[in-house]
């Protein structure tokens, strides 16, 4: 059974950090792309980031480049969002989610697995 669990969701003050982490389990952890989606209330989920089964190639939205960095550890099987300089806006639940193989895509629907979201709240 394919499990992904995120953490490290919480309350933080505009310009703040977090360091979101997805323990995944049941899977072949270095064949799966992995992502980070965040929706926002009221809206629907969008793309944040995904990097590369090997960790290679890393790809970003635009409301988060040079924020927020992706990246892996194939040998601990957890993906890490971490999140600087956060805004109001980037308050949403944030979720991991697994794609088998190296074709990269940050449409949610290609995504076979998903975890059940951390929320992260950003004060103004």
């Amino acid at each position: 059974q394919v499990q992904l669990v995120e953490s490290g969701g919480g309350l933080v003050q505009a310009g703040g950090s977090l360091r979101l982490s997805c323990a995944a389990s049941g899977l072949t952890f270095g064949s799966y792309a992995m992502s980070w989606f965040r929706q926002a209330p009221g809206k629907e989920r969008e793309f944040a980031a995904l990097i590369s089964p090997n960790a290679r190639t890393t790809y970003y939205a635009d409301s988060v480049k040079g924020r927020f960095t992706i990246s892996r550890d194939n040998a601990e099987n957890t993906a890490y969002l971490q999140m600087n300089s956060l805004k109001p806006e980037d308050t949403a639940v944030y979720y991991c989610a697994a794609r088998w193989g190296s074709i990269l895509t940050p449409q949610n629907p290609a995504y076979t697995y998903w975890g059940q979201g951390t929320q992260v709240t950003v004060s103004s």
